[in-house]
């Protein structure tokens, strides 16, 4: 989701060659290197140049050449007081502060300043910060120095080769020779550090710049400036022609779906539990930023009585907290409200259930009762409480007699005195194959819909958490539902684990989808807020050999034999008895690529690979296109041979029409790419006809790159109306309601018509405009399972394509089903429209202005 600073890095886009120096360019020039200050605002390394060392010229302005990635989303990202340093071998160092506060700086190196290597966050005595550090070297070896704002006023010291980091000395005062000089640029006094460097140097930091700034241009191109861009054109022509001679397999795997817990996504959405905090074990620190009314009785009040909450003796230690009813005059009420409600519907039928202890151990009764706002009673069940003080769960069904979207869920207590609940449930009966403990049908139909060949879980961010404590670990998420163990989410609210990874493999089995797990790699999201930030801290070495286990026994309660293997006893004790045949995992997730995440997971694939040489292993290139972690992701892919490569960019729809390359410049020989999280994104991130076409355009792309893109999944994928944290997603919801997007629709056509082999196209146009050339798309796919031939065209131009498909066998009575997608391009509820038409030789087909359209033809 890993995301947010996709525009910001666009510095990463540079071409760095050697170009011809003109003759009269002077040989050398000075740099001069600094961070703007702009109160908590996030900023980089900018540069700006002089011929004389006076006069300085910014290089931008605005433009930044590397980012701090230390901290977590936001003005945390901080790079305070620069240092950069000419050292041996061409290489430039650069050591910055990070924060007034943490005892750590940060360092990263590059031989162009255009490109920049790992970042490394090295710790220094505890109860220092690092004030204004500066790089010095003799002899070959470097020393970073620097003040440590403390009552005192320290200095420390360090010796270092910048790949190892040993502990910081003491020093005098007079070793901290801070260099750093003052440049007035842009009428700002900025403090930073000069060099006199060589001419090429400096025309490449301005190069790069450039560059970027016309990347920028292009990607900025969207549908609300055409009438402007093509002004008075006119419909062109496009005779596309098959070349089966020079067709290829491709992945049968392409079209998948990515589940995160974000936008509520789970709880009170996939996850068909009605009753919210049914476990008590809401807790403050779950809001990140504090929420006075989010505790352990969140979603509950009382009818009558009073209520407590206790952790005497809980259920289980994974779960503590329970539920204290008490009135001394009877008849207590608890009442729950849902997640903003619960919808019930006419004659259906309600699964409810609670553990439950009278601590007087007097037998008793409770009513479950479902309620309208004024009070009716829309069905109701009783059950009675056996005496003695141990917990027990009882059961009942409720039929509702009435169809309401806000209903309350009552617990009345038939005796007086103290009544304890714990994990109160409501589960509608008919859920998605109508699974105990299921899935929201709704939700889950249109998921099953779009007919993914993958489903890739439990995230995303939530995979590897917020700090080394908050990284989801699946062993916690199997089991009895009161012995799982809830926890914090990632995106500020609360993750019963009810939909555990027993859930989400079933899921899969149930779609006919492959599942893909995704594991931490021994660290935490690269913008965590808690563990001394994250970036700097993995999993200790000493507890990784335990955490690999972890990982190795997933496999085998996954695939492992229910009568000889541990953990295959354990699936089926839980209801499965037959493998689930797990072929991939992923390891990592938008990871900070350090050197601490290569240690951990090449430990973690090598495991891995020894001991299951048949699971094919994901890694992961960061949360953008290009760039350090990208470059260094690849890295690591081609030095161990992972299987696939999971890659993220959230991008706009200019991207996608100028970037239709991308993948071709891909070794068809290396590890394969799996897309694992992408979007088209426009200001105020609608999902629209736009940005849903020019994904479509992307998918086009996709599949002519198929045999090095084996799979990929839009991201994010459900969110819930009036909770959702990211935008744009694909499918909305509310407790009633499922509403489809247009991006929606261009997954769900193309997963229905998937191909294993792609039939090379020539294209012919009545125009040689490359802006408008760029604009139209087709690919043909075969389908050799089903028989068909599949050829898609999109056509994001304001007017007509006339398309005339040059098919050899089609005639004028080849019968076809098109469909076609097509509206404004800022229309939010375009939908598909499906008919049978009769293809006829020599006779063009009309695409739309913005359009996809998709024929299937039967051979």
């Amino acid at each position: 989701m890993k995301r947010l600073f996709a525009l910001m890095l666009l510095c990463f886009f540079a071409a760095t060659g050697k170009a011809q120096q003109p003759a009269n360019r002077p040989d050398s020039a000075y740099i001069f290197a600094y961070s703007p200050e702009k109160g908590n605002s996030r900023t980089g390394l900018a540069f700006a140049w002089s011929n004389d060392g006076y006069s300085w010229h910014p290089i931008g302005p605005e433009h930044y050449f590397v980012y701090s990635d230390y901290g977590t989303w936001g003005a945390q990202k901080r790079m305070l007081k620069p240092f950069l340093y000419a050292g041996d071998a061409g290489t430039w160092h650069l050591v910055w502060s990070l924060n007034a506060n943490e005892n750590v700086f940060a360092h990263a190196a590059s031989t162009d300043l255009v490109y920049w290597g790992r970042q490394s966050y090295p710790q220094t005595p505890a109860g220092s910060n690092v004030i204004e550090p500066v790089i010095s070297s003799s002899n070959g070896k470097y020393a970073v120095t620097w003040q440590s704002n403390t009552s005192t006023n320290q200095v420390f010291s360090l010796a270092t080769d910048f790949k190892t980091f040993p502990t910081a000395q003491k020093v005098s005062a007079g070793q901290h020779l801070n260099k750093r000089t003052e440049a007035m640029i842009l009428g700002q006094r900025q403090t930073g550090t000069a060099h006199k460097v060589a001419f090429s140097l400096v025309e490449g930091l301005l190069n790069a710049q450039k560059n970027a700034q016309h990347q920028l241009a292009l990607l900025a191109e969207s549908a609300a400036t055409d009438a402007q861009r093509f002004n008075g054109l006119k419909p062109i022509d496009v005779v596309l022609t098959p070349v089966p001679g020079r067709s290829k397999k491709i992945s049968d795997l392409l079209i998948g779906a990515f589940f995160e817990d974000i936008n509520y996504a789970a709880d009170g959405g996939l996850y068909a539990e009605l009753v919210q905090n049914r476990d008590f074990e809401y807790h403050t620190a779950d809001k990140k930023y504090q929420d006075k009314n989010w505790n352990h009785q969140t979603a509950w009040r009382v009818g009558l009585g009073n209520l407590s909450i206790d952790s005497v003796s809980p259920i289980h230690p994974n779960n503590p907290h329970y539920a204290v009813l008490n009135d001394d005059l009877g008849n207590p009420v608890l009442i729950n409200e849902g997640f903003g409600g619960i919808a019930v519907k006419a004659g259906e039928q309600y699964d409810c259930s609670a553990f439950v202890r009278i601590p007087s151990g007097k037998a008793g009764q409770i009513t479950w009762r479902l309620s309208d706002k004024k009070g009716n009673t829309l069905g109701a069940a009783s059950t009675k409480v056996p005496a003695g003080t141990s917990w027990k769960k009882l059961s009942a069904v409720i039929t509702a007699n009435a169809t309401v979207a806000d209903a309350s869920l009552e617990l009345v207590a038939g005796q007086k005195g103290s009544i304890h609940f714990d994990m109160v449930s409501l589960f509608p009966q008919k859920t998605f194959k109508n699974r105990k403990n299921g899935l929201r049908a709704d939700l889950a139909q249109a998921l099953a819909d779009m007919k993914p060949k993958f489903l890739r879980f439990p995230g995303g961010c939530v995979a590897h958490g917020d700090g080394i404590a908050n990284i989801y670990r699946w062993k916690t998420t199997i089991g009895p539902l009161e012995a799982r163990k809830p926890m914090r989410n990632l995106w500020n609210y609360h993750q019963t684990t009810g939909l555990g990874y027993y859930e989400y493999f079933q899921f899969c089995e149930d779609m006919g989808a492959e599942p893909l797990p995704v594991l931490a790699a021994g660290v935490p999201c690269q913008n965590s807020s808690d563990g001394g930030a994250g970036q700097q801290c993995g999993i200790p070495m000493a507890d990784m050999d335990e955490y690999v286990q972890d990982i190795l026994d997933l496999i085998e309660w996954a695939n492992g034999d229910a009568k000889t293997t541990h953990w295959g006893r354990i699936r089926a004790a839980s209801g499965h008895p037959k493998s689930f045949n797990l072929k991939y995992i992923g390891i990592g997730n938008e990871d900070l690529i350090t050197d601490i995440f290569e240690e951990r997971f090449t430990m973690i694939f090598n495991a891995i690979k020894k001991k299951h040489p048949e699971i094919k292993v994901v890694g992961t290139s960061g949360p953008f296109y290009e760039g350090t972690d990208y470059v260094e992701g690849w890295g690591i892919a081609r030095k161990l041979g992972v299987d696939l490569i999971d890659e993220h960019y959230y991008v706009s729809p200019g991207w996608f029409i100028h970037n239709q390359d991308y993948y071709d410049k891909y070794d068809r020989n290396g590890s394969k790419v799996y897309l694992g999280e992408y979007a088209s994104h426009l200001p105020g991130r609608p999902n629209n006809l736009e940005t849903a076409l020019s994904e479509a355009l992307h998918l086009n792309n996709l599949e002519r790159n198929g045999d090095v893109v084996a799979m990929t999944s839009y991201a994010p994928l459900f969110a819930k109306e009036g909770a959702t944290q990211w935008n744009p997603d694909l499918i909305y919801f509310n407790n009633t309601e499922v509403k489809l997007t247009p991006g929606y629709y261009v997954q769900h056509l193309y997963g229905n018509t998937p191909g294993d082999e792609y039939i090379p196209g020539d294209l012919q146009y009545s125009s040689n405009d490359a802006g408008l050339i760029k604009r139209v798309s087709t690919s043909i796919v075969k389908n050799t399972k089903t028989k068909e031939l599949i050829v898609r065209a999109v056509n994001l131009l304001p007017v007509n394509t006339n398309i005339r498909l040059n098919l050899d066998g089609v005639s004028g009575n080849q019968k076809a089903q098109k469909t076609v997608l097509t509206g404004n391009p800022t229309d939010r509820k375009a939908k598909p429209v499906t008919g049978e038409i009769q293809l006829k030789a020599n006779t063009p087909e009309i695409l739309p202005p913005y359009s996809l359209t998709v024929w299937r033809i039967r051979l």
